[in-house]
């Protein structure tokens, strides 16, 4: 069945969904599990986004999400100039990503207490994006529900602590979904909720041993 939204699309700063809508919700999505302001950004565009990006505004798109704002921002055309007043240093490059669409992006980032985060990430249209990969690992969601997102050791355990933890505190959990690279390496959970999921919970899971981080999304819908 479709809704309003797919019909409409999204109420955004032109010119295109999927170039600048979309652009711009990576870049928020990023910023939010990142955690915490961006002080430096390499952004590497794939296909139809390096080819014709620049054209539709992709750039500019992206950094206003990084700066924290929304697909319909009226600052969006300033993000550059706004992204240059604030000190954060950034560069635009190229790079050919394997089985993705082709409006997609690599994004590096850094945050202001050094945190970093890799993403890769597409957007198909309509405003509507798909989170690809985070920190090397698979991950496929859309940042439409509350999302948690776990790094941890791949081991036996921490599946079912994270899940308990997230029950107790009264969240059901609609998908899941593992990705390692490499038994007993380093793996991630995304676990698409129901339900907000507080920075108590994010806190009381980074505690846990053998979790590496953890990062919450609001739903974005």
């Amino acid at each position: 069945m479709m809704n309003l939204y797919d019909i409409m699309g999204p109420v955004m700063v032109g010119p295109s969904s999927s170039h600048t809508a979309g652009a711009a919700r990576i870049g928020l999505i990023s910023r939010k599990l990142l955690g915490e302001p961006v002080w430096r950004a390499e952004i590497l565009f794939h296909g139809s986004f390096q080819a014709t990006g620049v054209g539709h505004g992709t750039d500019r798109a992206v950094m206003a999400g990084l700066l924290g704002m929304g697909q319909d921002d009226l600052r969006i055309p300033q993000s550059l100039e706004i992204a240059r007043d604030e000190g954060i240093q950034w560069r635009f490059g190229k790079t050919f990503l394997k089985d993705v669409h082709p409006n997609s992006v690599k994004l590096l980032l850094t945050g202001k207490s050094g945190r970093e985060l890799e993403i890769v990430a597409s957007s198909p249209g309509g405003g509507r994006v798909l989170i690809c990969r985070m920190d090397g690992l698979e991950t496929d969601f859309s940042g439409d529900m509350p999302t948690m997102i776990v790094h941890n050791d791949d081991n036996p355990g921490h599946v079912a602590a994270v899940a308990s933890l997230l029950a107790e505190s009264g969240i059901n959990i609609a998908s899941m979904r593992l990705s390692r690279d490499r038994r007993e390496g380093n793996a991630v959970m995304v676990l698409e909720c129901d339900q907000e999921i507080s920075n108590e919970t994010v806190r009381q899971i980074e505690k846990m041993k053998g979790i590496h981080k953890a990062a919450c999304l609001a739903g974005m819908d």
